[in-house]
């Protein structure tokens, strides 16, 4: 009995010494990663980054220095993601991932949106050739903040303001989007693309299951959502599969008609062929 009391401790202490060996040790980041993200009309704008703390320290003009370029943030430089096209401080920025590099001064901060995005260390990988924009950033005075924070701020339907808040400072830059057009592009699209699934849906019924009534609807509804020589070809041909010659013909003239102003009137001889075929019928 004693014998296997202490076979069971022995095998207990075993573990025990051998279980932080596998285990990972997790302790709390000096700089932790961070993320905010603000939707702005039907646009996306999202910052990763890693966020220092002040721990008693002076920030401005010590931990960071007065005009030398910084990565923004802690461990790698600090980055943001457009959804579409933006206006970055007035200056256009297209859709896509970009670091943000400031030049922080007494004078005034400038703040970069540079396309590389490996920066670990700057001013040394920093290039200016690689920015997409340069502009002023607007600084404000604050209660302290402990942690290296950023906000979106100010945010309507077709813009936002960025601010990069750390000890006693903020600073900001503005951000529009142009959702009136960006709207009208996406409800364009989404009609194109309706019109697009009930033509190929005519299509479909017509050719494998042969009910042309309920492909007749399909073509119908498609050419009364965005009218094209595609979806008017389609129903023509229904109609001529059903023995509705004249409508077919009607239908095959405005298909004839939009095709030419087409740049990919992919059928043209096909049209062309049924309009001489289908006079006579």
């Amino acid at each position: 009995m004693k014998k296997l009391a202490l076979g069971v401790l022995f095998s207990a202490l075993v573990a025990l010494v051998a279980a932080p060996a596998s285990a990972e040790l997790s302790l709390p980041a000096a700089s932790p990663s961070a993320k905010a993200s603000q939707d702005v009309g039907v646009s996306t704008i999202s910052i990763d980054y890693s966020s220092p703390a002040v721990k008693g320290r002076k920030v401005w003009g010590d931990l960071v220095p007065w005009d030398k370029v910084w990565r923004s943030g802690a461990n790698a430089s600090t980055k943001i993601t457009f959804s579409n096209d933006v206006t970055f401080g007035g200056k256009p920025v297209p859709a896509g991932t970009y670091s943000i590099i400031t030049l922080p001064s007494q004078k005034g901060w400038k703040v970069m949106l540079n396309k590389e995005l490996g920066l670990f260390s700057t001013p040394a990988q920093y290039s200016a050739a690689n920015d997409v924009a340069t502009v002023a950033g607007t600084t404000t005075a604050i209660p302290n903040r402990e942690r290296l924070t950023y906000i979106f701020s100010n945010t309507t339907d077709d813009g936002t303001t960025l601010d990069l808040e750390w000890e006693k400072l903020r600073v900001s830059v503005a951000i529009k989007v142009d959702t009136t057009a960006l709207t009208a592009a996406n409800i364009a699209k989404s009609v194109q693309s309706t019109a697009s699934e009930h033509a190929q849906a005519a299509r479909y019924i017509s050719e494998n299951s042969k009910d042309y009534a309920a492909a007749l609807k399909h073509a119908d509804l498609s050419v009364a959502i965005n009218s094209n020589w595609y979806n008017q070809w389609t129903r023509a041909e229904i109609l001529a599969k059903s023995g509705k010659y004249a409508e077919a013909r009607q239908a095959a003239q405005v298909a004839w008609d939009l095709g030419l102003k087409a740049p990919n009137f992919f059928y043209k001889n096909q049209v062309q062929q049924a309009l001489a075929d289908w006079k006579n019928k």
